[in-house]
């Protein structure tokens, strides 16, 4: 019987495999920014919507096009078996990113009277730094889970000392047994 014992990888290649995904989460995610600050700018500039109620339109319209990206593009291999709990928690931590950058906006405009489409704009550059940093957190540990590896065939113990001497012995034995039998027919 052949044995395997798992493997761990090194702390160089798991790095190497988070700036991967961290790459493809970045290109899934400016796709998203440039959906969510053309919408934006669409619902300030042409629908003259308040800045709070066009950066939710616009967080909500991204998250869509965002969790396309990441379910059939960056984490395609990861379990899907259970979708209804995939996207309640996709939401769920989308939505949370959405209040950090709409907290950001609302107190840049606000609190800090920054109402000029520009600072605002600013704002929700910096509110949607802290809510991307907060999803990809969010979403690579509770979201796309990783499938399960099987679990690696555990190692047979070590036979203790003296084992294969008896071991030996026994095919001898056995052995001996075999060719008395075969005289004896």
């Amino acid at each position: 019987m052949t044995t395997t014992t798992a493997s761990n990888p090194s702390l160089t290649q798991k790095l190497r495999g988070l700036s991967g995904e961290a790459v493809k989460f970045g290109i899934v995610g400016l796709s998203g920014v440039v959906v969510n600050f053309a919408v934006f700018w669409i619902c300030i500039n042409g629908l003259h919507l308040a800045s709070l109620r066009s950066n939710i339109a616009a967080t909500l319209i991204a998250i869509f096009t965002n969790y396309l990206g990441y379910r059939y593009w960056l984490y395609r291999d990861r379990d899907a078996a259970s979708r209804k709990r995939e996207i309640t928690l996709f939401l769920l931590f989308s939505g949370a990113g959405m209040l950090i950058e709409t907290g950001v906006l609302g107190f840049s405009v606000y609190l800090l009277g920054l109402d000029s489409h520009f600072e605002q704009l600013a704002a929700k550059v910096g509110g949607l730094a802290l809510g991307t940093v907060f999803r990809f957190v969010s979403y690579r540990t509770w979201v796309f889970t990783a499938v399960p590896e099987p679990a690696a065939e555990v190692p047979a113990p070590a036979a203790p000392a003296g084992a294969a001497a008896v071991v030996a012995q026994a095919e001898l034995v056995l052995a001996t047994e075999r060719i008395r039998l075969a005289k004896a027919e």
